[in-house]
């Protein structure tokens, strides 16, 4: 009895995320965030640096003299010891002086979210635009599964991804207005997935693509940028 009653309170769970119901017209959009995370640290607040300055000053006046012996490294190093001398990479690449927003190795201090160019679900003309990765719920088993047929479909496979969570990340409901009384009713459904040890993927299925940082995809969506805004956390 109980494992009968388990099931039956499976199957209503499942009721509420999928859109298995032929007599419902709302669809279901799985969208992927698609981010790379930062590479090197971004620079501290003005505020911060000069806190840490004043910081490392103060403790500069206590800190304990150690004779200039101990401190000469070139002359203490043994014989034979292997040196390396550190070149820290610049911030600045190649990429971000052409303003290259194909290119992943650029804006290394900010996280950038992949972007296509096509004609998505509930587009109200037929001139395509910019979008996240997308696919209308069909019959996969789940909604990650949805999303990650979404990416697969972009980048070919799903190596170099990392899917972050089986829920949703964010939600927006769209109904016709006014001034768009053709566009259909529909829930779309944002996973976040991250680049794994990649620096490059060869994508397609799509006229075009651009690794954008948070404030270049604000000015994508005007309309919808404080939703982005408050989802995105950069």
């Amino acid at each position: 009895m109980q494992r009968l009653r388990s099931h039956q309170l499976l199957a209503r769970l499942r009721g509420y995320c999928t859109s298995s119901s032929s007599s419902s017209s709302e669809k279901i959009v799985a969208s992927v965030l698609f981010e790379r995370l930062r590479v090197v640290i971004p620079k501290p607040d003005p505020t911060v640096y000069a806190f840490q300055e004043f910081k490392f000053n103060w403790q500069q006046q206590f800190r304990r003299r150690y004779p200039d012996e101990f401190l000469d490294i070139a002359k203490n190093r043994a014989k034979g010891e292997y040196q390396m001398d550190y070149v820290p990479a610049p911030r600045i690449t190649e990429a971000d002086k052409s303003n290259d927003r194909k290119s992943l190795y650029r804006a290394l201090d900010k996280k950038l979210y992949l972007l296509v160019f096509g004609k998505p679900f509930g587009a109200t003309s037929d001139k395509p635009v910019w979008h996240f990765p997308e696919k209308v719920y069909d019959s996969e088993p789940t909604l990650r599964k949805c999303a990650e047929s979404a990416l697969k479909s972009v980048l070919g496979d799903l190596t170099h991804t990392y899917f972050v969570g089986n829920a949703p990340m964010a939600h927006m409901a769209i109904q016709p207005t006014e001034e768009t009384p053709d566009l259909p009713s529909y829930k779309r459904f944002f996973f976040k997935c991250s680049v794994v040890a990649a620096s490059k993927y060869n994508i397609s299925n799509c006229e075009d693509f651009v690794w954008v940082t948070k404030d270049e995809l604000l000015e994508f969506f005007p309309e919808q940028a404080d939703f982005f805004n408050k989802m995105i956390i950069s």
